[in-house]
């Protein structure tokens, strides 16, 4: 399937934005004046976008301001907001996730949609640009659009064209008029080109290629090969790609919360049956909730393991929409739901063990999730096992929803107690203690002033440093499990020897077993 590309230009994307806010009045407000966006350019305030009046009188960008002032006194300057505006791009290309997951931006005031296999979800190529202008101007916005086989026909086509769409494989035909500004290249080039008589794209079309990549660069020829649709290239959408996308487009907008509900299940059933038929299962399944102004909500569910349960995914929707601090406001009505999977890991059918152990990992794999899903994943924690030796690094505290990592707990001998004791003191804490002969555990140990004798004791177990860490400069430990004659088992840990220190060993307390 050839590929094809839509191209939004939004030439007045600031100053829209303003008039959104208020900032500017709406049109047709009386004695409604021109307005400008500057900033410092070259120790000059320069006009970097105009309104649509300020364009209907003349005025465009880089003029200074001094210059636009003396031809229109009444002109209204405002400070240009760069971040504002392409956070308000942003915003917009969220909006136009309705119409395909990959949206790319497009410089400061435009947006590429790669459209290929979507058309017909909206009546063909002209349904679609027809749905896709009716919602920019409800959210307040003019543009321009155009279609082709290559992202850079598109956007040159709609900026320095007619716009519209273009017939798969026309693209050089109809773009050879346009100047060689279309190309998205450096004013210098464009300079130099016209200096050297070549002004159109049919100019630089009817040249050998290694002519022009030997006098302006091999940019230039690239870009020529992208924008005549002799080659094509990649956009690089905002959002990764989904695994599993399916949605619901309305005619007309609704607002009923058990309308929404439904359309809800319908769609989690039907990504259900497809990650079935592909032996998967979602960790991550988002929600997008798109209003007739334009304005989006998105709720993600996060599962501890993969999942296609719908009921279970129905279940976790529902606590999230009641665990909402700001419920979903429909505005004036949803006109589109979509249900994506970002992440989908294999998942196949096993069978249960007779013990039950199974069951009861599900249950609390089940209970992560709700937990998960109503307090946020960065509040609800578990411990994963490290790769390493060292007893306070043994363990991490992990988001529940997080994949746990590859290292696995260490599987306690059968009929023996846990070689690590349950709680650690961090810092250990220092403790007296006297051993029996040198390099041995200790017989007597005083720990907050209290004094106990050891009854039983295993060890050592030597932990040395690890030395590929950087600044690991701590001393071998040897560690003792002992048991007092009160049948209280501690870890204790020596640092140092008799015999090879010229200062005394030192004893620690690190933790106590249950």
């Amino acid at each position: 399937m050839p590929r094809r590309y839509l191209a939004l230009w939004f030439p007045y994307l600031a100053t829209d934005r303003l008039r959104r806010t208020g900032t500017i009045p709406a049109f047709g407000a009386p004695a409604e004046k021109p307005h400008v966006l500057v900033e410092t350019q070259n120790n000059a305030l320069r006009i970097v976008d105009c309104d649509r009046r300020a364009v209907r009188l003349g005025l465009t960008r880089g003029l200074t301001l001094a210059d636009a002032r003396a031809r229109m006194p009444d002109l209204v300057a405002l400070e240009a907001q760069p971040q504002a505006d392409r956070h308000f791009l942003e915003e917009v290309a969220n909006v136009c996730d309705r119409f395909t997951p990959l949206v790319a931006l497009d410089a400061r005031d435009g947006l590429l949609l790669d459209i290929t296999g979507c058309a017909h979800l909206f009546g063909g190529e002209e349904g679609l640009v027809a749905r896709v202008d009716h919602v920019m101007r409800r959210i307040g916005l003019g543009l321009k659009t155009a279609i082709a086989g290559t992202p850079d026909a598109a956007r040159s086509y709609a900026r320095f064209g007619q716009g519209g769409i273009i017939a798969p494989g026309r693209e050089e035909v109809t773009l050879r008029p346009l100047p060689v500004n279309a190309l998205d290249i450096e004013v210098e080039t464009v300079i130099a080109l016209s200096r050297a008589g070549l002004k159109t794209l049919a100019d630089l079309a009817e040249r050998p290629s290694e002519t022009l990549s030997a006098r302006f660069g091999e940019a230039l020829a690239t870009k020529l090969r992208r924008t005549l649709g002799r080659e094509d290239r990649r956009i690089t959408p905002l959002r990764p790609p989904p695994d599993c996308v399916v949605e619901r487009q309305f005619a007309e907008p609704f607002a009923d919360t058990a309308s929404l509900e439904a359309v809800v299940v319908r769609l989690i059933g039907e990504a259900a049956r497809v990650l079935e038929a592909r032996g998967e299962g979602g960790r991550v399944f988002e929600i997008g909730f798109f209003r007739s102004d334009g304005a989006v909500r998105r709720l993600a569910i996060e599962t501890g393991r993969p999942s296609r349960d719908a009921k279970a995914l129905l279940r976790l929707y529902r606590e999230r929409i009641e665990a909402l601090a700001d419920p979903l406001d429909p505005g004036f009505g949803f006109d589109a739901v979509k249900l994506a999977v970002p992440i989908c890991e294999p998942l196949t059918d096993q069978q249960h063990s007779l013990d039950g152990r199974a069951v009861e990992e599900e249950a609390v794999a089940d209970l992560v999730d709700r937990l998960v899903t109503r307090f946020g994943r960065d509040r609800v924690l578990r411990f994963a096992a490290q790769d390493t030796h060292h007893p306070v690094r043994a363990a991490k505290a992990l988001s529940a929803a997080a994949p746990l990592p590859e290292a696995a707990w260490p599987e306690p001998e059968p009929q023996e107690p846990p070689a690590r004791p349950l709680q650690l003191f961090e810092p250990p804490q220092p403790v007296e203690a006297i051993a029996e002969v040198p390099d041995g555990p200790p017989i007597r140990f005083r720990w907050r002033r209290l004094i106990h004798d050891v009854a039983r004791a295993e060890g050592p177990e030597r932990i040395a440093p690890e030395w590929w860490r950087d600044g690991s400069d701590e001393p071998m430990r040897d560690y003792y499990r002992v048991e007092d004659a009160q049948g209280r088992r501690f870890w204790l840990f020596r640092i140092g020897f008799y015999e090879a220190e010229s200062a005394p060993p030192r004893w620690f307390l690190h933790g106590l077993f249950a």
